[in-house]
């Protein structure tokens, strides 16, 4: 009975700890996740040759910086908490099976004790033999094997109480490995997103004093913006009216289908969440939306979609099969690839040079332009923008998370 309950106390330690690793694994994954996305930061956003400085740019890329770190550093210490749960509740097993082990070596001490007293007196056979009846002697013997498993049973028991202790033991110096490793990594965090938040504070005490510039430069450069997206969006509504009118329709504002361009719409649908990034590396720098300016307060921005920051030379590569709408020039004299998925659109802005045409079909993964690096900042950026018909969609929720 105590060896049954031995195996389902084992039982239960194993089910707890399988709970316990599989929040931790997945808090683990998130550490490393962000651990490589800092590296992409430093590397694609602090380590470019830039001409000249860009103060606005400069703090946006600290915010950014900083808004990792304080993530890396909050998962940390949600990992860590969780291994200091698991190290406290394995000391307290470990004392409790210590406990239960001296009482079962005192009860086997005290058995081996009386079993060496009731053989000085008498040998088992005289013990058997000076029965009263053969039934007498047949319950003797009985009893004798029955205490000699039972003897066997203790020792056994001792044995597997000790390999589980010593199996909790080591388990306990590992997590308290891992604890100390963790509590170095978070200092280290902290000791850098300090220094971060020197750099953000001089930073925006340089763009408070010349504020009104840099409304005005950053005013002009969203007005820059929104006439691209405007070009793009008056460009689309002319191609879905040229694609209508051949199938004598002027007046719908949406692509009329053939049923092959209908399968391949209903092929994307079914791909959202796992199309591929526009890009082979590189991080993400602006979501989807409005939102406020992240250096300039009381400003807000319309994001017409995800802006990649990536290695300069990367080419942009088309999420999906599809055929080339169009490519529009900017006034900047960059590049724009917009590409037809049946009645969705995928657009790939700021391209330096194209390698497709229009009218011509692409494949998932095909290289479609490169990525234009400025000069001034010396950053490389793809704006990715996704369409259904006319209406934006945020493409956060199309592509793979990473």
């Amino acid at each position: 009975m105590r060896k049954l309950t031995l195996l389902f106390f084992c039982f239960f330690l194993l089910i707890n700890a399988v709970g316990f690793t599989q929040t931790r694994k997945e808090l683990e994954a998130d550490r490393k996740r962000l651990q490589y996305e800092m590296k992409q930061l430093d590397r694609l956003l602090f380590q470019t040759q830039k001409n000249e400085k860009n103060v606005l740019e400069d703090l946006r890329d600290i915010n950014k910086k900083i808004e990792v770190r304080e993530k890396l550093i909050e998962t940390i210490t949600l990992e860590s908490a969780i291994l200091q749960r698991r190290v406290r509740k394995n000391e307290q097993k470990i004392d409790k099976l210590n406990i239960e082990l001296k009482a079962l070596k005192k009860d086997y001490a005290d058995m081996i004790f009386k079993s060496y007293k009731s053989k000085s007196q008498q040998s088992r056979v005289m013990f058997i033999f000076s029965s009263e009846s053969f039934y007498q002697a047949y319950k003797r013997m009985k009893y004798m094997n029955q205490y000699a498993d039972f003897r066997k049973k203790q020792g056994e028991e001792i044995v597997i109480q000790t390999a589980l202790i010593d199996v909790l033991n080591d388990s306990l110096l590992v997590q308290k490995k891992e604890k100390d490793f963790l509590a170095t990594e978070q200092n280290e965090q902290k000791q850098s997103i300090e220094k971060d938040k020197k750099v953000q504070e001089s930073l925006a005490v340089e763009i408070k004093k010349k504020e009104r510039k840099y409304t005005k430069e950053l005013k002009n450069k969203q007005k820059d913006e929104e006439d691209v997206a405007r070009k793009i969006d008056k460009l689309i509504r002319e191609e879905i009216a040229k694609a209508n009118a051949k199938k004598g329709n002027v007046k719908s504002e949406e692509f009329i289908l053939s049923p092959e361009a209908k399968a391949l719409a209903v092929r994307f649908e079914q791909n959202q969440g796992k199309l591929p990034w526009p890009v082979r590396s590189g991080i993400i720098t602006r979501t989807f939306g409005n939102q406020p300016h992240p250096t300039l307060g009381g400003i807000t921005i319309n994001s017409t979609g995800l802006h990649f920051v990536t290695e300069k030379g990367t080419n942009a590569e088309a999420v999906f099969s599809g055929e080339v709408l169009n490519v529009l020039l900017t006034s900047e004299g960059h590049r724009n690839v917009l590409v037809r998925h049946g009645n969705y659109i995928s657009a790939y802005n700021n391209l330096g040079k194209v390698y497709v045409k229009k009218g011509q079909t692409v494949s998932t993964g095909e290289a479609l332009g490169e990525v234009f690096t400025d000069k001034v900042t010396g950053k490389t950026k793809l704006i990715f923008v996704l369409f259904k018909n006319t209406t934006r969609l945020n493409p956060a929720s199309w592509i793979l998370k990473r």
